[in-house]
């Protein structure tokens, strides 16, 4: 395993005075993680260095053909002040799923995972305590040699970064407003549905700022072949409890398989409750709503944990469920996994992983 050089800053920045007024994703820690590779040397000089801008050649491949990946996942502060990383091991592999349908070589996950401690125990002081807060980890890869040729690249970087945070949503677990997407498509069996790559985001774009202007939180997909099968909302993957079966797309091809998703679901068979993984269609679901058998909706992620839905609209339909309050079964699964996840409750074998 090559040896991390480490550079530490000069210039340490000031954190946040307010851990309980934290947001997700604009504030960032003193350090980076960051590894080159080259077509022929392999991956090579990793390095945790100062927090700084990026240079990139105007050609760069990245910038102009899309081809970077990336990943997110989050340290938590236990109560006794150890830090804990929920699954990192799952992020790694699904990177270098993402990775090889976008022709990036593959990376080391065992290596991965010493790089992630070793920069989340430099910037320790940096994960906050208070509830519901979280150092927010995020590994990406981009190609970097200049070529307006439309070919992979030859040249990469892979870095890490991270930063302290609250909740993804505002409204935290309270319910949030979902939008049925009718119009647009974001991603079909074939194409990178499944990876965790930026194009899938910059597709929605469009669609989420429509659905905001509406005042709804996120987007929730349609297939792109039918425009009929339930996919995924924008930022995680969603579940509904129908009757007594808790319902949740499969993973097609075209959908992200989310690590929390696939943690909830070993959670619920775990205690022995009905799952199924299978394709529903938006017409199913109005069904079941007006038959009172939609009991709830929750969505699963990394940056959400759970986050309950209260509203579903589609085309003209609105759709109120559980009277616009957090269910039994979401508030159960956030209370278990959260409970793992900063050390509360013991949790399955290798889902936590200590940093310092």
């Amino acid at each position: 395993m090559q040896e991390i050089r480490v550079e530490l800053t000069k210039n340490p920045k000031a954190k946040p005075q307010d851990e309980n007024n934290l947001t997700f994703g604009t504030t960032f820690s003193d350090h980076m993680f960051v590894m080159d590779y080259k077509e022929g040397r392999g991956w090579y000089d990793p390095r945790i260095v100062p927090y700084a801008p990026v240079a990139l050649d105007p050609a760069a491949v990245c910038l102009h053909y899309g081809q970077t990946t990336f990943e997110g996942m989050k340290a938590y502060r236990a109560a006794d002040g150890a830090i804990n990383l929920f699954r990192p091991d799952e992020n790694y592999k699904r990177l270098n799923v993402s990775d090889d349908r976008l022709c990036i070589p593959e990376l080391d996950v065992d290596f991965c995972i010493e790089a992630t401690k070793k920069l989340v125990e430099i910037d320790r002081d940096w994960v906050p305590s208070a509830p519901n807060t979280s150092l927010y980890i995020r590994p990406f890869v981009f190609a970097t040699n200049p070529d307006l040729a439309t070919n992979a690249g030859t040249e990469y970087t892979f870095m890490i970064i991270t930063g302290p945070t609250g909740p993804y949503y505002p409204e935290g677990l309270n319910p949030v407003k979902i939008y049925v997407e009718s119009k647009y498509v974001r991603a079909v069996k074939g194409g990178t549905g499944m990876a965790k790559t930026g194009g899938n985001y910059a597709a929605s774009m469009k669609s989420g700022q429509e659905a905001h202007d509406q005042g709804y939180s996120q987007v929730l997909w349609l297939d792109g072949v039918e425009n009929k099968y339930i996919e995924e909302v924008g930022a995680m993957n969603i579940m509904f409890v129908i009757g007594d079966e808790v319902v949740t797309p499969e993973l097609s091809g075209s959908i992200l398989s989310g690590i929390t998703r696939k943690s909830i679901l070993e959670l619920l068979k775990a205690e022995g409750r009905k799952v199924s993984e299978r394709r529903i269609s938006i017409e199913e679901l109005e069904e079941a709503y007006d038959k009172g058998l939609l009991r709830e909706a929750f969505g699963t992620g990394t940056a959400a944990v759970i986050s309950p839905v209260g509203v579903l609209k589609y085309k003209d339909k609105v759709m109120t469920i559980n009277d616009g309050r957090i269910g039994e079964i979401s508030q159960h699964l956030y209370d278990s996994l959260t409970d793992i996840q900063w050390g509360r409750a013991q949790g399955p074998d290798g889902w936590i992983v200590k940093v310092c």
